[in-house]
């Protein structure tokens, strides 16, 4: 009896183990994406983005992969981050990793062989390199005037609201300066390519449409009292405005589709690990059964070393 019973121990436990392995395996490949950048990667994340004045916020929060993903509206305000175009900026450079699956060296800081160059390859452009891009065109001289303003390739890739008018205004290129503003005008459009220029173009034609200005601030919602806290790991279904939202428009150029389908499948991965109810139903049941097996090996124990003491004292 007693062997019956460390047999079928010994099976359960093995049962459990393979749904431990089977779990940590799910758990992997978000360890593998976010989880590989903690807070010191994010603030050179500040730098390569144009942003390095928020870096000590950053830090001090410790702000790392995870947060940046989950990262909400009033998180931004509470990092001190008013600026519309920086929080535009910050969303787009989160779709940037989710576009890259979150790989470490995916922004490009200089330039290299860059024939044929696609959308998808600009959006990884930090923003020495965009700077870079404006010293080939002739505009050396206005480059500098990017430094601290968020420009990066997948702002100007991927934000419709950010048009050449922006970019003109951040560089400080007089109105009057009609030859220079055209000049600028045909080398960006022909840099951005004609989807994410035709996405501007329907932008600026609605009725709402502002010009984006680096002076343009965010106006925080009402917080309801408890609402307030400080920076904390965040999950799809929170109810928290999303800096980038999870099911944020995903560019339809085949040069992005790669990534996009790699993020999807993450984000479905996650959905599955979090809503299988039925898997953590059988670890309770296995759970269960372990317990009452081991209940049962403990008296089958307990009988049998009283026999042998009996048998003990009767010899």
């Amino acid at each position: 009896m007693m062997s019956d019973a460390s047999e079928m121990l010994a099976a359960a436990l093995e049962q459990m183990d393979g749904i431990i392995l089977a779990l940590q395996a799910l758990g992997l490949e978000e360890d593998d994406l976010q989880g590989r950048l903690d807070h010191h990667w994010v603030t050179r994340w500040l730098d390569d983005i144009g942003l390095p004045q928020y870096k000590s916020n950053f830090d001090e929060a410790r702000v790392d992969g995870r947060m940046l993903h989950y990262m909400t509206v009033e998180d931004l305000l509470s990092l001190k981050v008013g600026s519309v175009l920086h929080h535009l900026s910050i969303k787009r450079a989160i779709q940037v990793l989710r576009l890259n699956s979150f790989e470490p060296s995916c922004l490009r800081r200089r330039p290299s062989d860059e024939n044929n160059i696609t959308p998808a390859e600009i959006s990884q452009w930090t923003n020495h390199r965009v700077m870079e891009w404006l010293r080939s065109v002739d505009l050396a001289e206005y480059a500098p005037n990017l430094r601290g303003s968020g420009v990066h390739g997948g702002l100007m890739v991927l934000e419709p609201r950010f048009n050449v008018e922006s970019l003109a205004l951040l560089l400080n290129i007089p109105p009057n300066k009609t030859l220079l503003r055209r000049h600028l005008a045909t080398h960006f459009h022909l840099l951005i390519g004609s989807e994410a220029q035709r996405l501007k173009q329907d932008c600026l034609e609605n009725p709402d449409y502002t010009v984006l200005t680096a002076t343009a601030k965010v106006k925080p919602r009402r917080l309801s009292f408890g609402s307030f806290g400080s920076l904390r790991r965040k999950r799809p279904d929170d109810a928290d405005e999303f800096v980038c939202p999870m099911n944020v428009e995903m560019p339809k150029n085949s040069s992005f589709q790669r990534g996009a389908r790699v993020y999807k499948d993450h984000l479905d991965h996650l959905e599955q690990m979090e809503d299988s109810e039925g898997t953590v139903r059988q670890i309770e049941v296995f759970s269960e059964g372990i317990n009452n097996l081991t209940v049962s090996y403990l008296l089958n124990s307990k009988i049998n070393n009283s026999f042998q003491m009996k048998d003990s004292n009767i010899n």
